[in-house]
Order: C-alpha cells, then structure tokens, then sequence
C-alpha cells in the first residue's frame, strides 16, 4: 500500500461542491504539503532504537520507582505490577505490528483506524469518526506524556543540584520553582531537536540506548550483591536523606519539641552531616542492617525474601501498581507514526515494534526493578524512597559507598549522566510520535489545519513540535508544584531543615498541609495512562476490525490476543474507580485523572461536531474513496 492514502473528507454528494471550496489556510496547506513530504530514510535499526528510546529504562527505573512508591499500601507488588503492564503492552503491541503490515503510513493508530474501517465492507461509514475518536484519544497520551517527562527532568536536575550543592538545594525535596524552570528549558531544548529532523534524533537514540542499558545492569549487578551479602544483624550502611548520604553508624538522636510534640532529631554538625551515637568507649556504634515488612503502622518497607519480590500480594495492588507502570513500557507503538519516514514499513516497523517492548520491557525492567525492590532493607526502606525525590539515586550512593570505598556520590552522578541522556531519548522520541499524530490529524483537517504542514527544509511537522513544547511546558509545571503531596509529604522537621530561598523551598508548607493535597506528578501521569490504556484498547478493537473477513486472517494474533489486550486496558481503567473505593492506593489523584479524562472526551465531541458543521462534513462518509490500501 502506498504511504500517502488521500486522507478522508466525509462529505455527502450535496456537500462536495462546498468542500472543494476550502478556505485560504487549507488552500496554502494543500500546495505546501504536496510539494513537500516525508522522505524514507530511516531503517530496522533507527526504527527500533527510537522506541526503545522513549521506553528508556534506564530513566524510568530513577524516578518512576518513587511515583509507584507513592502509591499507598500496593508498593509489596510493584514487580508484578510491571508485569500485569507487560503482558497487557505485549497484547497491544502485536495488534500494532499486525495493522503495521497493512497499513505502513503516518498516524500510527489514528491512521491505522482509517484504514481498517475504510476497508471493510460492512463498516466503512465509520471510517472518519472512527479516526478521530482514536485521534482524540491518542493527544491524551501523546500531549502530557512528554509533559511528565520534563517534570521528571526537573525532579533530577533538582535532586542532582542538591546533591552537589546541598545549602542551596534539598536533594530529596528540591524546590517547586526550580523544578517549573527546568521543565520550561528542557521543553524548548527538546522542541529543538525534533525541529531539526528524525535522522539527528535516531543518532541521538542510538547512542544513548547503548549507554544506559548498560548503566543500569551495573546498577542491578551492585544492588543484588549488597543484598546477598549482607544478612540480617550485619553491619551495613542507612541513608540520610538531609545529608543525601549514606553512613556505616547508628545516628545520635536528641529529644526537640516540633510542632508541639517531643520527637527524637538526629544530631548534626555545623554541615548537616548526622553524628554517630557513640558507645561507652567512646567509639560509633555500628549499624546493623534487618529487613522488617512493615512498620508499627502497617506501611511496607521491604521484602523479607526474592519470593517476596515477585509475589502478587494482591490482585488489587497489582493492578494500581500496573495503572502507575504503564508509564514505563509505552513507546513501542511510536514506530508506526514513523511509517512515512521509514525505508521498508511493512517489513522493519512490525518487528522494531516487538522487539524495543521485548529488550526494554521484558528484559531490562524486569531485572532492574527486581534488583531494586530487593534492595530494600531497614537502612533504606519504601518509606524512605517514597519521600525522596530520586530514590534509585540514593540507592547508588549507598551502595556505592560500600563497594567503592565512599565514593558513592560519584558513582551515583555518573549513572546520573546516564539517566539525563536517557530522558532526552524518551522525551525527543514522544515529541516526535506526538507532532506526527497531530501532524497527520491536521493534514486530514480533523485538527486545525495549520499543523499539517512540513518544514520546508528540515521535513518536520514544525508546528505541532513547538505547540507540544509549549503544551509540555505547561504540563510539566504542573505535575511539579505539588510532587511531594499526599503520601510523599515530607515531615515538618525535614520541611523546616529545607534550605531557605525562592528556589529551594518556595511552595513546602506544613506536612499535613501537603499531606492533605494531591500529589501533582502522580495525579498527571495517572492521567497520560488512562489515555494510554484508552488508545490501547481502541487499537485493539481497530486490529479485529482490520483482519476480519480478510485472507490473512489469523484466529490468535487477530481475535485472541487483541481481546485479551481490550480486556486488560479496560480493566486497568476500571480501577481509577475501583480503586479509591476499595481502599487500594491513593484516593485523590486516579480521581482527578478522570476527571481530565473526561473533560478532555467532551470538549472533544464539541470540536469535532463543531469542525464538520463548519466544513459542511458528515460524521458518517457517504461514499468510499478510492485508496491503493490492500483490502
């Protein structure tokens, strides 16, 4: 099938008089985008390297580890929760591999539900409200995921200027405004690249795929060998997330009232480092490590045992957890917004789809995540990760500092460089997937039509990347100003150790106060993942449409796996309501997710009815076009 299929119009026989009269943008957008197109230039390879880069689990092992912490009592089942996630991705990315042989172009799933209803003989009339209800969808996902990212890439620039400058920034709670100016520079500085063209932005993924997968098996490899060899009542190291250091001694502790109530503080010098309880010879008490399940509270803090770790403890935390991990294993669908641009589509973009979900998913996040998880003993618990701002890297420091004789900073900083390569990947690679979908909506006049047209010289759907930008910008703003409310408020004595200033502690108020707020970065990755398993599902629903009745047709890769993939989505949907209800997880943010959610579907059916009253369009087509799609 030819890649350029001429878009669908949906006009009645009445209406086509006055829709060959397009008004003065469309005319310019029309000469412009005939001229100038996509050229194949990318291949298996290139392919494959941009999805895993936006899979990237070298970043998202650093920072989502503390987004699933946050998730109330469900954190004993983070490790299958990410397999709960997997399985659901694996059924989702067979179908987009499957419509990939039939329908290589741009749009990805916007695309592909042309095609497949386009092409059928039964359902064809739905072929343009099909279209743009998975378009609609899609820009749930695609326009705040990148908007988590720079969040993120704020988070790490703060947890990283705190730690080599801890008087002016906290490194486990850096501060809100200096996180919002990260984000706004990172977004334009990504924005940049994509502007420039998808060749420049495959060389950088290469690169910076091979440099972190290789970072974070070394990070996996240290982090199980200090598990192994350190059993229960061994001396070992706890982690001070004040100092953002880790130390071999019992801390020295004094009884200060705070708020009112006694509380025993650690005692610190003139630097804030925390002094060692001393013995009665004078010397610092080892500390000796344990692994305890839970607290006086309830609250988990580590796994006893590697069966732990794998364990299910609960269907209900699995699937809060799986509702959270989705954020780390999407991307494998974003090749096949790349059909336009790659060299051979029908042969490399289903099989870079598969193979970017299989090395990063099933392989690099299931060790990274079990290595992590069972990490975790009395000197660095889920309690204290799910109050720091880059658990991972106070990991590193600790073990660093046993293995690399307390040179654990360093060790940590240089997997930090790692991580900040790897989000660039990731967020240059959904920028890129994101333009292209609202690309090819513009270029159909199912969005304004200003954002199908191409860079003259660069080749690139310049702009919709700088509109995205500034969406993510936004976005990435918001999910910081409140990153560490509900279940990550820090304590009121670490709030008031918080260097004083505008850009390390403008927006900390009391832990109650915060405690009592959403957590803003949960609360909008929640909401990109509801859009995840929204699109999702719906590309598994446009598989069965495109293979039924057609010669190729396969019972279990076109109607087995693409209804267990719709079942899985659904269900990870229905516990944003399950789960408040249940008593599962947080309450506020899977709400408040919905609620986007569900203002962005209804200003969707207004824009949509809206747009076709205004260009004399039906909702359903009247006739079929003639395409070169292969039926």
């Amino acid at each position: 099938m030819d890649a350029e299929v001429c878009p669908l119009r949906g006009h009645t026989p009445k209406e086509s008089n006055k829709a060959r009269d397009p008004m003065a943008e469309d005319s310019v957008v029309e000469s412009v985008t005939e001229s100038v197109k996509m050229k194949p230039t990318v291949g298996l390879t290139g392919l494959t390297m941009n999805a895993m880069a936006l899979i990237a689990p070298g970043a998202f092992l650093w920072l989502t580890f503390f987004i699933q912490a946050t998730t109330g009592v469900t954190g004993p089942s983070m490790w299958i929760g990410i397999v709960v996630a997997l399985l659901l991705c694996l059924a989702t990315a067979v179908c987009y591999a499957e419509m990939a042989k039939l329908y290589p172009g741009t749009g990805s799933s916007y695309y592909f539900a042309e095609q497949s209803f386009l092409n059928h003989d039964k359902v064809w009339r739905f072929a343009r409200l099909s279209k743009f209800i998975v378009g609609w969808a899609s820009h749930l996902y695609y326009w705040i995921y990148p908007g988590v990212m720079v969040a993120v890439m704020g988070i790490l620039c703060g947890y990283l200027v705190g730690t080599l400058w801890p008087d002016f920034m906290n490194a486990s709670n850096p501060g809100p405004a200096f996180m919002m100016a990260v984000a706004v520079v990172f977004s334009f500085a990504i924005a940049y690249i994509a502007h420039r063209g998808i060749t420049g932005s495959t060389s950088i993924n290469i690169a910076i795929n091979v440099i972190q997968i290789g970072a974070l098996l070394i990070f996996s490899f240290f982090a199980l060998s200090y598990r192994v060899s350190h059993k229960p009542g061994s001396e070992a190291y706890q982690f001070d997330s004040t100092a953002g250091n880790a130390y071999n001694y019992e801390f020295a502790t004094t009884s200060q009232m705070v708020n009112g109530a006694a509380t025993d503080v650690i005692v610190r010098d003139s630097n804030g480092v925390p002094q060692p309880k001393l013995d009665a010879a004078g010397k610092p008490v080892p500390y000796h490590i344990s692994y305890p399940t839970t607290d006086d509270k309830g609250n988990f803090l580590t796994h006893p045992n590697a069966k732990s770790v794998v364990g299910i403890h609960s269907f209900g935390w699995a699937f809060i957890q799986a509702t959270v991990a989705i954020l780390i294993l999407v991307g494998f669908e974003s090749v096949t917004a790349m059909g336009g641009e790659a060299r051979n589509a029908k042969r490399d973009v289903p099989i870079a789809v598969i193979t970017s979900l299989l090395v990063q998913g099933a392989f690099c996040y299931l060790i990274e995540y079990f290595a992590a998880n069972y990490f975790l003993n009395s000197g660095y618990t889920m309690q204290s990760a799910s109050g720091s701002a880059a658990p991972i890297g106070d990991m590193m420091v600790l073990v660093g500092n046993h293995f690399f004789n307390g040179h654990g900073r360093t060790f940590m900083l240089a997997e930090a460089f790692t991580v900040f390569l790897a989000l660039i990947g990731t967020t240059l690679s959904c920028m890129n997937t994101g333009a292209r979908v609202t690309y090819a909506m513009g270029k159909d006049r199912e969005a304004p039509a200003h954002f199908g047209m191409l860079h003259s010289k660069n080749l690139t759907p310049h702009r919709a990347i700088w509109t995205l930008a500034v969406i993510s910008a936004i976005v990435g703003c918001l999910a910081v100003v409140m990153a560490f409310g509900d279940a990550g408020a820090p304590a009121d004595s670490a709030i008031q150790g918080l260097p004083h200033g505008f850009w390390s502690s403008f927006g900390y108020t009391t832990h109650d106060k915060m405690a009592a707020m959403p957590n803003s970065l949960l609360t909008v990755t929640l909401a990109s993942n509801f859009g995840t398993f929204l699109l999702y599902g719906l590309s598994c629903i446009i598989c069965i449409v495109a293979y039924h009745s057609h010669p190729n047709f396969k019972w279990i890769r076109h109607l087995i796996i693409p209804v267990f993939g719709l079942l899985a989505n659904l269900a990870c949907m229905a516990f944003y309501l399950i789960g408040p209800f249940m008593g599962y997880g947080t309450k506020m943010e899977p709400l408040l997710a919905l609620g986007i959610a569900a203002v962005w579907g209804i200003y969707g059916g207004i824009y949509f009815f809206r747009v076709s009253k205004g260009s004399g369009r039906s909702t359903m087509i009247q006739d079929r076009l003639t395409t070169n799609a292969v039926m």
